[in-house]
């Protein structure tokens, strides 16, 4: 799933700035593979179903416990507590073939001064199960990337109750196309009714951006019980994964103490274990984690996400070769996800061993491949080049990071001095001076004027900024 290719999002309020752990009160971008292949499960068949572009719609997990989502242009948003809050993954489901019809209406094209705004993310490898990554400084622990306390976007797009009941039966019609129950959109509108009703002015702020009625409640649960589908349960494995993922979400988000209150030792199930895992973890235990997290693996050592926790622990304790192995097999285990091959890359480097570090480069390079806007991959890219004594690339690799990341005049920078040492007509002089006048507008070593001559058939080996060649 390309999670971040090219993403241009429609946030009204600018991306604030890189914070430590500390700060998990404010909304937050997050990362994490385990997640996003969950989220793309569900909410394939529905985009499908719509007829939207499955593969460019761009789904943005927040770092939020509170009941939400919101879509707009080829974006979806979902709140972390979309997740923890629903019983079933019908539940979610419904929500998202929901948001999906917001998409396919284009309700969102009336949020023109929204859309003016729009800000390219800074989308790094913020991984929960990898315990997140300050871009620029991985030593810091547990970053993750500040959003300020709103998500500009998800304000900006307030529907109207008839774009709402629109947004409802497409819902209906596209669960229904998949063989899949309405009944866990009605069941997630009438929680929220329920909601509403006792907390009185404690308003949920998906309410707030999607007004509910009582009888719109009630059209959708009259057309949803005409479905054949309606009384299809989900599976008792599909619950069992939704479990596993929210005791995932718990262990990172809420304080350690309260997630070891909600799963204590006298719990021996598998969501239990994961959420002790990852409290141990934050709580510094690793000792505990570990004894956690090896027993997830005894029971199922081909699950690619306990390996990615087992990895990722280690290696932020300092036991970098150790992690190494849990981090390549996760990489076997699901093959062609970037955020487990950038934390493999991650471990390689540190060992500075010169095979490992030329191996860290080989993963960045393919990891780039799926991203190509993943800021913080280029960084560790970057990197690794500094640590081989390849200057020039590593000025290349930084620039593509800065680009990647909004900071325009630190890219043309970087790149301007990687252009100065590398051979000129090269794949890697032309993307430096691609980065130079992508953001500058024009190239300073051409007296400030835009290049208009016709450019010459493109080598299979030349990209544009974002673009790396395949993994040798």
């Amino acid at each position: 799933m390309s999670f971040v290719k090219y993403a241009k999002i429609a946030i009204a309020s600018a991306i604030a700035a890189i914070c430590l752990a500390a700060n998990a009160s404010a909304q937050t971008l997050l990362r994490d593979a385990e997640i996003e292949q969950f989220l793309d499960d569900y909410s394939r068949p529905v985009f499908k179903a719509a007829g939207l572009p499955a593969d460019q719609i761009h789904i943005l997990l927040i770092g939020d416990q509170s009941f939400n989502a919101f879509a707009g242009g080829l974006v979806m948003g979902v709140n972390t507590g979309l997740l923890t809050m629903s019983e079933t993954p019908r539940q979610i489901q419904g929500v998202i073939a929901h948001e999906a019809g917001h998409i396919a209406g284009g309700h969102s094209a009336r949020s023109d001064e929204a859309i003016a705004s729009a800000t390219r993310p800074m989308l790094l490898s913020l991984v929960l199960a990898a315990g997140a990554i300050a871009a620029g400084a991985p030593d810091a622990g547990v970053g993750i990337l500040g959003l300020g306390q709103t998500i500009g976007i998800a304000n900006a797009l307030k529907y109207s109750r008839g774009q709402e009941s629109s947004a409802d039966q497409a819902a209906l019609t596209y669960l229904n196309a998949i063989g899949r129950s309405g009944a866990g959109l009605v069941e997630s509108f009438k929680n929220l009714s329920n909601e509403q009703i006792i907390h009185g002015r404690r308003i949920n702020p998906y309410m707030q951006t999607h007004p509910l009625a009582l009888q719109r409640v009630t059209a959708l649960e009259e057309r949803a019980k005409t479905s054949p589908f309606y009384d299809v349960e989900d599976s008792p494995e599909e619950i069992e994964r939704l479990r596993l993922i929210q005791a995932k979400i718990k262990g990172f988000m809420q304080d350690a103490n309260s997630t070891l209150r909600e799963y204590p030792y006298s719990d021996q199930s598998e969501p239990a274990h994961y959420a002790r895992a990852v409290a141990y973890y934050r709580s510094a235990d690793l000792e505990r984690a570990l004894s956690e997290i090896n027993r997830l693996l005894a029971d199922h050592p081909d699950n690619p996400y306990y390996n990615e926790l087992k990895g990722q622990m280690l290696f932020e304790f300092g036991r970098i070769d150790e992690s190494i192995e849990p981090h390549r097999k996760s990489v076997e285990l699901a093959p062609g996800k970037a955020l487990l091959l950038i934390n493999l890359a991650r471990a390689l480097s540190a060992t500075e061993e010169p095979g490992k570090l030329q191996e860290s480069v080989k993963d960045l390079k393919s990891a780039l491949l799926l991203e190509p806007d993943n800021s913080f991959g280029w960084f560790e890219l970057a990197r690794a080049y500094g640590a081989l004594g390849e200057e020039p690339l590593a000025d290349l690799a930084m620039a593509e990071s800065h680009y990647n990341s909004g900071s325009k005049q630190q890219a043309a920078s970087f790149a301007m001095r990687a252009r100065t040492k590398l051979q000129s007509g090269t794949p890697e002089w032309r993307q430096a001076t691609d980065i130079i006048v992508a953001s500058l507008g024009s190239d300073p070593a051409a007296g400030g004027k835009r290049d208009t001559r016709a450019p010459a058939p493109k080598p299979e080996t030349e990209r544009r900024p974002g673009e790396v060649p395949d993994p040798q």
